[in-house]
């Protein structure tokens, strides 16, 4: 009798244990179907003008980081919900930075998203730009301050677009959307977005009949040329009328070691024109050291632009001149 009562007793045991187990897994389970997830960033600078008096009221004409002595940039709360094929995404940019970016809104992104299957996943609402190789946040670019080609293409679209998965190699983007940067469609004028990716690199397209951006055709994409040395790529062509712009960009970053890259960004950049002597072309250099300890990076960048044609700027001798050069050091948060 006893060892009867032992071998019940044991086979209790393993079976409550076996029940318990199974309960953890089905819990694991739901926790990872449904995520709600709270991150962001915060950033602030220092920038001087090297070539004119701070008391200069200038900027390159490139989007953010366009104050001098002690600024802001932005606020930026992304709160998401992941569910086992649909979730929404409320991204809110609050400063000067998001406001240049968003205006009034306080919204970069906010969308929901349907994952139809494996390969294909839906997602309606404002979204970021597929185009260009830049970002809004900063903690998206390796650069602080912001190019032309980016500065010159849209931000972000409100509209519905679905995301390919072709192959493990091969990726297709389709939209439909508003006319860039345009929340509310009163003119009731539509834009189509294309891209084509293939290993990390993308050929953008986005038409709209003329009506804010016309078409732009955009390639993005860059390469691990080491495993220390990476370099990015960035070319476009936009054209409305023949009013437009062209130009590419390269972005090679080497790191020194775990916490510390150094990357340039050197960038070529024209404008169009039906009136020629409306025409332009600007040449940009962009030396960045970034240093991160855990979440915080601090960032020291040397920026020196210099126009062909034209005289934009203002020198330290109160004249016109083709030249601008800044210095700042900016500093970043993410949580």
């Amino acid at each position: 009798m006893k060892t009867i009562k032992k071998t019940v007793l044991l086979l209790m045991t393993v079976f409550s244990v076996g029940t318990i187990k199974a309960q953890e897994e089905i819990v694991v389970e739901v926790v990872e179907k449904k995520k709600f997830q709270i991150h962001g960033s915060v950033d602030v600078y220092y920038q001087t003008d090297i070539t004119a008096a701070d008391n200069v009221a200038q900027s390159f004409g490139t989007s953010f980081a366009n104050e001098l002595g002690f600024a802001l940039g932005m606020a930026n709360v992304i709160v998401s919900y992941d569910g086992e094929k649909t979730g929404v995404v409320a991204d809110l940019a609050f400063g000067p930075r998001g406001d240049a970016a968003v205006g009034g809104y306080n919204i970069n992104q906010l969308y929901a998203y349907w994952n139809v299957s494996e390969a294909t996943t839906f997602t309606i609402g404002r979204f970021n730009t597929y185009l260009g190789y830049e970002v809004i946040s900063p903690v998206g670019n390796f650069n602080y301050s912001t190019s032309y080609l980016f500065s010159s293409g849209p931000f972000s679209h409100v509209g519905l677009k679905a995301d390919i998965a072709l192959s493990e190699d091969f990726s297709l983007m389709l939209a439909v959307m508003n006319v860039t940067d345009v929340n509310s469609n009163i003119a009731g004028s539509y834009s189509g977005g294309l891209q084509l990716g293939y290993k990390g690199q993308y050929l953008n397209f986005y038409y709209d009949n003329g009506e804010a951006l016309g078409f732009e055709v955009d390639y993005t994409g860059g390469f691990d040329v080491t495993d220390s040395f990476y370099l990015g790529l960035n070319g476009a062509f936009a054209d409305n009328d023949g009013e437009g712009f062209y130009g590419g960009a390269v972005y090679p970053q080497f790191s020194t070691s775990d916490s510390f890259t150094i990357g340039l960004r050197g960038e070529y950049f024209g404008l169009t024109s039906e009136d020629v002597s409306n025409e332009a072309s600007v040449f940009a250099a962009t030396l960045t050291g970034s240093y991160a300890v855990e979440s915080f990076t601090i960032k020291p960048e040397l920026r020196l632009d210099t126009w062909g044609e034209s005289e934009p700027y203002i020198g330290s001798d109160g004249m016109p001149t083709d030249l601008m050069s800044t210095f700042l050091v900016a500093a970043m948060y993410s949580f």
